[in-house]
């Protein structure tokens, strides 16, 4: 499964994308925040073309063209280059911002590193990063607790033939409809979700993000069990495992008088803390 992801410099968001066990960053979104150019594909697109008239160096050997996903949540062929390329470029661009910019850029690529070296500093990362946007540190706890069980989930199906993110898309859809009674879509126009970014498990709350790691710790343990086999099988566990978890909701539901879905989101989760702190 392809990982993508955002990086921050400074105020400006650069995607990326781990490709031959390194990261690969758009191009055009590192020349947008060393420019500010109105137009950075434009930009970019003439760079080109005066180095190669100026010193016939063609820029665009440094790059790949690899899918990323757009602003309209669809991904694009877009070109890509790693760390030692995007020096090369950098070099192309009159800025004040291009030596901060190689010292963020060589630290994020060794932070990634260490975290292949280390699992437990991604966990840390991610644990400030959810700290400085204001949530609640049992939240946290929780939310990390998730993403080590959805990580299990995928290697699982990883070993078991699932290859395409369709079939990734699927299993989820399907754990998700058992266990909540709604597709992963129909979760997100719940909690009021626009933007294809937006990450639906960082907008549940504490009863939706327990149920979620029920029935995906179940699927894997079903799974593993059934030796489920190929994208049918596995449909299968992914449902069993989603139901288990709906018992379970549905008991808790009937005890304490209320829904566990709702449209509570991360805006409600982190005001909250904020008036739990006045």
């Amino acid at each position: 499964m392809v990982e993508h992801g955002l990086a921050a410099f400074e105020d400006k968001n650069i995607r990326r994308t781990w490709h031959k066990d390194e990261w690969w960053f758009s191009v055009v979104d590192v020349v947008g925040a060393l420019t500010e150019s109105v137009n950075a594909r434009d930009y970019w697109y003439r760079l080109k073309q005066r180095e190669l008239e100026q010193t016939g160096v063609e820029l665009s050997t440094f790059c790949r063209q690899l899918k990323l996903p757009s602003s309209d949540g669809k991904s694009y062929e877009t070109d890509c280059s790693d760390t030692e390329g995007l020096f090369r470029i950098i070099q192309s661009i009159p800025s004040k911002k291009a030596e901060p910019f190689k010292l963020w850029l060589a630290k994020v690529g060794y932070d990634r590193v260490k975290e292949i070296e280390n699992p437990e500093l991604a966990q840390d990362r991610a644990k400030v990063y959810y700290e400085r946007k204001g949530y609640p540190p049992a939240w946290i706890e929780k939310r990390l607790r998730g993403i080590a069980i959805r990580q299990d989930l995928t290697d699982e199906w990883k070993d078991r033939g699932i290859a395409k993110e369709l079939e990734f898309a699927i299993l989820t859809d399907e754990i998700s409809k058992a266990t909540f009674d709604k597709t992963v879509t129909e979760y997100r126009e719940l909690k009021g979700l626009e933007r294809k970014n937006q990450s639906l498990r960082d907008h549940m709350t504490d009863w939706e993000l327990i149920f979620t790691m029920l029935g995906e710790k179940a699927t894997t343990d079903i799974a593993k069990t059934r030796d489920a086999q190929g994208l049918g099988e596995n449909k299968k566990a992914a449902k069993r495992g989603g139901e288990i978890a709906r018992n379970a909701r549905h008991e808790l539901e009937s005890e304490i008088q209320k829904p566990v879905v709702t449209s509570e989101n991360a805006d409600d989760i982190i005001g909250k803390r904020k008036l739990g702190k006045r």
